[in-house]
């Protein structure tokens, strides 16, 4: 199972390249300037979330150093362990539904300090693409369409957050298990 995953991951990029390449050939679409566009909207993008970033690691780091996370954990270990649940993914799991650059910086940092090819690597990519910023969508695309009534949204989002968090555990567990 391993190799077919390291197999895909290898020709992922290359493929997707190709494929994204040969249809703006075929459609007649200005690759490469379509290209530069984009990459002018992702840096203005990049520099208006860089201060949330920042503020999120921020936050993150003061919660961890104040002696918070560890009071929590201490109270949550008991569960963790009868799960098999990494208490380092705490944060990140519950972090997630609230921001996606505070939970990223969660995820990048445990990809940093344990590598990404680790069990918790694996597990905080994985649950950083399964899982969304719950409050976050709720907050934003309701408000900008007038709904008020969020309570079944919240309950379906947080419920699939959950879900997110469990099956990117026992996916992660059961594929990359030696």
């Amino acid at each position: 199972m391993y190799q077919w995953v390291s197999l895909i991951s290898l020709w992922a990029i290359p493929v997707t390249i190709a494929f994204v390449l040969l249809y703006g050939w075929r459609r007649q679409i200005p690759v490469y300037e379509t290209f530069v566009e984009g990459a002018k909207g992702g840096l203005s993008t990049t520099i208006r979330i860089l201060p949330h970033l920042v503020a999120m690691m921020v936050a993150v780091t003061m919660f961890r150093e104040s002696g918070a996370l560890e009071l929590l954990l201490g109270v949550l270990r008991p569960f963790l362990d009868r799960v098999r649940f990494p208490e380092e993914l705490v944060p990140l799991a519950l972090l997630r539904p609230l921001t996606g650059t505070g939970s990223l910086a969660i995820a990048t940092d445990l990809i940093a300090q344990y590598g990404p090819d680790s069990f918790l690597g694996r597990l905080a990519a994985t649950m950083q693409g399964s899982t969304d910023t719950t409050l976050y969508v709720l907050t934003v695309y309701f408000g900008a369409v007038g709904i008020r009534n969020s309570a079944y949204a919240l309950k379906v989002g947080l419920w699939s957050d959950l879900a997110g968090v469990i099956f990117s555990l026992l996916i992660v567990t059961y594929v990359f298990s030696s």
